[in-house]
């Protein structure tokens, strides 16, 4: 058997991520000028899946332009809009009728650029009713964990347990591989949780739950703006660290990244990626993301992200700040741990 449909829950508000989010969904936020959502698509594309659908929620005719009919991945997207929010189970009950006995499946919310064929070809060998990708992270508190036998199968989920909850550190990565017929147990048109609803339903029946421990690739909660700088500098460092940027006159410390059509001068450039159609002048830039059409000149960025069509002006110093797109920073002016 062959899996290829994927569904996407792409229905958030992303509000920790605030206000990068306040005119761009969270999955169209910029991984090195590539809305994140599409690193997760094209691993959907190389491991066989042909039909995506994305459940959308908010800015859903901002994300479909952003992201596009997946012709460029190799893959057709179908758009789903939530006219309430269903949550992971039930925007995956909305569209029962549209799936294949068995498919893929994953919450748009994390940044994932991973080889899935071997999480769809281990949970056609098991028999399993559902698959899940698991993970490894430093807190498991702030995730869900799972208790796995030595064969893989799960046999008990944790949500966000304290510390001395903790069983494992093994957390849900956020991608599954579905039969169908699981969905048989979510209500119609209600709000409920896949993991934290559904799962639960299916292991106490006694059917087969398996994990997948993901090995390679790139796994990234995106949650804050701290995640976006570091996913941001870690792909730069995957996929160019040998790249020979045209930037004239400047110090550079890796990873960095600079985008088409952006040009950076006389800089001390440390950390930092800027993307496409930003000019930077003579300024120190460190530990930052630079968005779209920005333009910083003669000034100091630190631990920042600069949000689209931000302007910083000469004698001027951004520490710690998330700046709203279109922001003006005065000559002199020194803005320090802003959001907004």
């Amino acid at each position: 058997m062959e899996v290829k449909q994927a569904v996407i829950m792409v229905g958030g508000k992303g509000t920790r991520l605030y206000p990068l989010t306040e005119n761009t969904p969270k999955p169209a936020l910029p991984v090195l000028d590539m809305p994140c959502l599409k690193y997760l698509i094209r691993s959907f594309a190389s491991a066989g899946i042909t039909d995506v659908f994305l459940a959308c929620g908010y800015k859903s005719d901002v994300l479909q332009k952003a992201i596009g009919d997946g012709s460029d991945l190799g893959v057709n997207i179908i758009y789903s809009d939530e006219d309430t929010p269903l949550g992971t189970g039930g925007a995956m009950k909305q569209l029962e009728d549209r799936l294949d006995p068995v498919f893929a499946a994953a919450n748009g919310d994390t940044f994932i650029d991973i080889d899935l064929r071997e999480q769809i070809a281990l949970h056609l060998s098991t028999g399993a009713k559902i698959t899940i990708a698991l993970t490894t992270v430093d807190n498991p508190c702030e995730y869900g964990i799972a208790r796995i036998m030595d064969d893989g199968r799960i046999t008990e989920f944790k949500d966000k347990p304290k510390p001395e909850e903790v069983f494992s550190n093994y957390i849900n990565a956020g991608i599954y591989v579905v039969d169908r017929s699981v969905l048989a147990h979510v209500p119609e048109k209600t709000f409920f949780d896949f993991s934290k609803d559904l799962v639960p339903i299916i292991t106490r029946m006694g059917e087969r739950v398996q994990g997948y421990k993901l090995s390679g690739g790139v796994w990234k909660d995106v949650g804050r703006p701290s995640d976006l700088i570091a996913t941001n500098l870690l792909m730069a460092d995957r996929l160019h660290r040998d790249t020979v940027f045209p930037a004239e006159g400047c110090r550079v410390t890796r990873p960095f990244y600079l985008g088409e059509g952006s040009s950076a001068e006389d800089s001390v450039l440390e950390s930092t990626v800027i993307l496409k159609g930003s000019t930077v002048k003579g300024s120190t830039i460190a530990q930052s993301l630079i968005m779209e059409g920005c333009s910083v000149t003669q000034a100091t960025v630190s631990e920042s992200i600069l949000g689209r069509n931000c302007t910083v002006n000469r004698g001027a110093t951004v520490r710690k700040c998330v700046l709203r797109d279109g922001t003006v920073v005065g000559e002199g002016e020194i803005l320090e741990n802003r959001m907004g």
